[in-house]
């Protein structure tokens, strides 16, 4: 036994180590956007695990590792959910344990090259199935896929267009066991390059193959930004700084105004002046004004976090109340157990409700925009079924003002390119207090970002596109794919497992004959 295995052999080396390397991929998001460090990030953590002594101990390290990597991309709640955040990085790490466990059955000890040819899809199935459960929006959300490391790489983004983000996470983990086993496994380095080889040849093709979107024309959007307003009167504050920006915007031949989440603290119906004074912009900037209520509603219980469509004349009637809400941000989860999450955190003291329906809707000049809220643009579904029902530009309104001095606001305003490039449809990020962002119908960056520290306004001119992406039309096709090579595993493994447990027949052993024996009773 070598040093290193022998220093490895203690399991609170191994756990002090296994935590560090899963977090390692956390640097390949913004704020340090290496994005290139995603397709080597998670060599170490594999590394750790194929040399674990049993398949037990390749489950802990995968769980350890998983804890170090929720905990990393989640790190930014911290200040909020205090101590919660480490206990809910554990619980989702656990979801890492049979991904430990399957990195050491086909990687442990000296792979055969066919071994290393399965770790090249199983692996990569195995981790899509883990992001694919944590992306429940009980359990969080897609918050720090790894594919949305690759947000600002052209080629990558095309590949979106074809498999969404599932397909970029599949890559990127495809390509890290190819090189863990270059530096590890000298008799297998022939499949590790062929792997990687093809994986290159695949992407290729799908890059030149995934259709452009059709860009025909653009329209004049206008993001309001008014910066941390604080103080016990901030609602009322906000909304005069809000209108005061907008009002500058007067002549500059917009078709849509977009404020960010939050923006309005009151019901329109409770509040008609506010309706009023909203409804005057309109009139004066030429375009309606696309408003976010945060409030109790007049018309039915609890409160709701809705976007508001607001013309000339006043609210249009175009409503849209937030889907998916925010785990202990917006409501407490089994809150009669877990209610005391609000004494240690800044968890939610009431739940916000649920809305029950995504809309379309018409702003004028023939432009349907799709309205999200907050963190809804991490869920690539919510994009693509509202590219389906006609959606020509999507929209999410959004605050991050709780995590100002964090990574968060950067890695919120970067999934926008991921759902632009997903659909073919530009995205607009409008924001309180930044980072507000567009991205064109490719993913790439329209105008420039506003940052945490800005209070103005932004007119951008957005590409409108048509037709369908391939993602778009087949859908999660990624994640189906693995759940079928996760079938296929779990089948040939049990008949495998069958083989050795059944019981060997008994042998037959001929009696022996003798130079005597009788003919009448032989053997005798």
């Amino acid at each position: 036994m070598t040093r290193p295995e022998r220093w490895l052999a203690s399991p609170w080396r191994r756990g002090i180590l296994a935590a560090p390397a899963g977090a390692l991929p956390v640097f390949a998001f913004p704020a340090p956007s290496l994005w290139w460090f995603a397709y080597v990030a998670l060599v170490p953590w594999i590394l750790l695990v194929r040399s674990a002594p049993t398949g037990k101990r390749a489950a802990y390290d995968g769980w350890l590792g998983g804890l170090g990597f929720m905990l990393a991309v989640h790190h930014w709640l911290l200040p909020s959910l205090n101590v919660f955040t480490v206990a809910i990085a554990a619980l989702l790490g656990a979801l890492w344990a049979p991904w430990g466990w399957l990195v050491r059955r086909f990687l442990g000890g000296a792979p055969s090259p066919g071994q290393v040819a399965a770790a090249l899809v199983v692996l990569p199935s195995g981790w899509l199935i883990v992001e694919l459960v944590r992306s429940w929006q009980g359990l969080g959300g897609p918050w720090g896929l790894l594919g949305s490391s690759q947000w600002q790489v052209g080629p990558a983004l095309r590949l979106a267009s074809v498999g969404g983000v599932w397909l970029l996470s599949f890559l990127v983990v495809t390509v890290n066991v190819a090189v863990a086993v270059l530096v590890s496994v000298r008799r297998a380095r022939i499949p590790a390059v062929a792997g990687l080889v093809a994986t290159a040849a695949a992407t290729s093709a799908a890059w030149a193959w995934s259709p452009r979107p059709d860009v025909e024309g653009t329209v004049r959007i206008a993001v309001v930004q008014p910066g941390v307003v604080d103080g016990l009167d901030s609602i009322e504050k906000r909304f005069a700084r809000e209108e005061a920006l907008t009002r500058t915007l007067a002549g500059q031949d917009l078709d849509l105004v977009v404020w960010g989440e939050s923006s309005v603290g009151f019901d329109l119906a409770d509040r008609p002046d506010l309706a009023n004074r909203i409804a005057t912009l309109a009139r004066l900037t030429g375009a309606d004004v696309l408003v976010n209520v945060d409030a109790r509603r007049s018309d039915r219980p609890g409160i709701y976090k809705s976007s508001v469509l607001v013309g000339p004349q006043g609210p249009t009637g175009d409503r849209y109340d937030k889907m998916r809400l925010v785990p202990f941000g917006e409501y407490v989860p089994a809150r009669g157990v877990l209610g005391w999450a609000t004494s240690v955190g800044k968890a939610a003291g009431e739940d916000r409700m649920q809305g029950t329906e995504q809309v379309v809707m018409n702003v004028g000049n023939g432009l349907r925009v799709g309205p999200m809220v907050c963190f809804e643009s991490a869920f690539p579904d919510m994009s693509r079924h509202l590219a389906q029902d006609g959606a020509e530009v999507l929209l999410a309104q959004s605050s991050t003002s709780s995590f100002q001095h964090s990574w968060a606001p950067e890695q919120h305003a970067s999934l926008a390119a991921l759902r632009a490039a997903e659909t073919g449809r530009s995205m607009v990020h409008a924001t309180l207090t930044g980072v507000s962002a567009v991205y064109g119908p490719s993913g790439e960056r329209v105008g420039s970002w506003l940052g945490t520290d800005a209070s103005t306004t932004m007119v951008y001119e957005v590409p409108v596109a048509r037709g369908v992406t391939p993602y778009v039309r087949f859908g999660d096709w990624p994640v189906h794919a693995s759940l079928l090579v996760l079938a296929l595993l779990c089948a040939a493994e049990g008949t495998r497992a069958f083989r050795l447990r059944r019981p060997a027949p008994p042998l037959h052993v001929p009696l022996a004959r003798t130079a005597h024996e009788s003919p009448v009773r032989p053997g005798h």
